[in-house]
C-alpha cells in the first residue's frame, strides 16, 4: 500500500472484469545516474541500485466523471490540489486561424509618405504556400501578430503583423468585398492576388464561410480577438506558462491591439488590474502543478479553465489586488532580465495563490516539491 492510499494495493483496485476503484497507484522508476540504459539482463537487485522510485497515484479530474482525463502525482499533492478542482467563471478562447498563414501574416518594411506601408508577405514554414511579395497597403487592417515562439512566462512580445479585414462594429464579421474595395483599394488588391490560395483551404470552416461570405473570410476571430488586455499560454509547451499583452503604440500603425495566432490560447480582459490577477493566478506553482498533471505538452488548451477553479476577480479584495501587482512586477522584472527578482516575487505569488485556496504552508510545499 502506497502512502495515502488505504490499504489498498494496485492489484486489488485493477482488477478484470470489476469497477476500477481511485486512486490506482502505480510506481514511477528513473535512473538515478545519467549515462547509458540499464542493460535489459540487469538483475532487478541490480535494477533498484540504479533507480529511484517514486510512489505516485492516478485518478480522474473530475471525480464525479470518469472518463475526464487523468490527474497523476504523489497522494498528498493530489489531495492538497482538490480545493483547486472545478470549473473556471473565466472561459478561453483559441487565437486567429486563418489556414494561410503565408497570405495573412507579414512584415511591414516601411511607410509611405501618403500614409500607406510597404509591406513583405511571411511565407517562412507555412504549410500553404504562397508566392512571397512586397507591396504597398493601407495601415488600418493591420495589427502586430502575437505567435506562439513570442510568449514565455511573464513576457509576450509581437514579432509579426496580421491582416485581418475585420467589421469594427462586428469582429466577427469579415468586411464585404465591396466595402473593402472602395475604403482600401491596395489592400483588396494584395488579397485578390492571393484568392485562389484562399479558396484552397481546405477546411470544411473555411468552405463553408467563402461560400457565404467573403473569399478572405477567416475562421477563429471575434470580439475576444480585440479586446484590449489579454491574458495569453502557449498550447504547445513543456511547461505551463501565462503571460499578459496589452495594446501597443505601433511605429508604423500607431495605436494598436494585438493578435494572437492559433498556437496561443487566450482569455479576454478590458481591465489590466483584472488580466494580470487571472494570470498570477496560472503562473502559481498550485495551477503549474494541476496543469502538468493531467495535460500533455501538445494540448495545453482552452480545457485549463474548465478544471482549474480560480475566483472572479474583485476590486475590494486585498489578496486579489496583491496578485495583480506582482504579476505587474514579473513582467517588468521579466523584460529587465532580473531573474532574481522574479524567482522572489513567484515565491510570494505562491503563498498567496495558497491563501486564495485555503492551502497550508505544507501542502503548498508539498505541491511545489511535486512540480520540481
Amino acid at each position: 500500500p502506497f502512502e495515502g492510499v488505504a490499504n489498498r494495493t494496485s492489484a486489488a483496485i485493477l482488477e478484470k472484469g470489476r469497477a476500477t476503484v481511485y486512486p490506482v497507484p502505480y510506481t514511477v522508476w528513473r535512473k538515478s545516474r545519467e549515462g547509458k540504459a540499464i542493460p535489459a539482463e540487469c538483475s532487478l537487485e541490480e535494477v533498484v541500485d540504479l533507480t529511484v522510485r517514486r510512489h505516485h497515484v492516478g485518478e480522474p479530474i473530475d471525480r464525479k466523471d470518469i472518463t475526464s482525463p487523468w490527474i497523476t502525482g504523489r497522494a498528498l499533492a493530489i489531495q492538497a490540489i482538490q480545493p483547486l478542482m472545478g470549473d473556471s467563471p473565466y472561459h478561453a478562447r483559441k487565437g486567429v486561424t486563418p489556414n494561410a498563414n503565408a497570405v495573412y501574416w507579414m512584415q511591414i518594411l516601411g511607410r509611405n509618405p501618403g500614409g500607406t506601408v510597404v509591406i513583405a508577405n511571411y511565407t517562412k514554414g507555412a504549410r500553404r504556400k504562397a508566392e512571397e511579395i512586397q507591396t504597398a497597403v493601407e495601415p488600418d487592417l493591420l495589427f502586430p501578430l502575437l505567435r506562439g515562439r513570442d510568449v514565455s512566462r511573464w513576457q509576450a512580445t509581437a514579432s509579426l503583423y496580421m491582416l485581418a479585414p475585420q467589421d469594427r462594429e462586428n469582429p466577427a464579421r469579415p468586411l464585404t468585398e465591396n466595402s473593402v474595395a472602395r475604403d482600401y483599394p491596395k489592400t483588396f488588391r494584395y488579397l485578390k492576388h492571393f484568392e485562389s490560395v484562399l479558396r484552397s483551404r481546405r477546411s470544411s470552416i473555411d468552405q463553408h464561410m467563402m461560400a457565404t461570405g467573403p473569399f478572405y473570410s477567416i475562421y477563429g476571430i471575434g470580439p475576444y480577438t480585440f479586446a484590449r488586455w489579454k491574458v495569453v499560454w502557449r498550447e504547445i509547451a513543456s511547461d505551463f506558462l501565462a503571460s499578459v499583452v496589452g495594446p501597443v503604440v505601433d511605429k508604423c500603425l500607431g495605436p494598436r491591439v494585438v493578435l494572437p495566432d492559433h498556437k496561443l490560447i487566450l482569455v479576454p480582459f478590458q481591465q489590466e488590474k483584472e488580466a494580470h490577477y487571472l494570470c498570477a493566478a496560472l503562473n502559481s506553482s498550485p495551477v503549474r502543478f494541476v496543469v502538468r498533471s493531467y495535460s500533455i505538452a501538445t494540448q495545453i488548451g482552452t480545457h485549463v479553465l474548465d478544471h482549474v477553479r480560480i475566483p472572479r476577480f474583485q476590486l475590494d479584495s486585498s489578496l486579489h489586488q496583491q496578485l495583480s501587482s506582482l504579476s505587474l512586477e514579473a513582467h517588468a522584472a521579466t523584460g529587465a532580465g532580473d531573474a532574481a527578482q522574479v524567482e522572489a516575487i513567484e515565491a510570494e505569488i505562491d503563498h498567496l495563490a495558497a491563501q486564495l485556496w485555503g492551502l497550508t504552508e505544507e501542502e503548498l510545499g508539498e505541491i511545489q516539491r511535486n512540480l520540481e
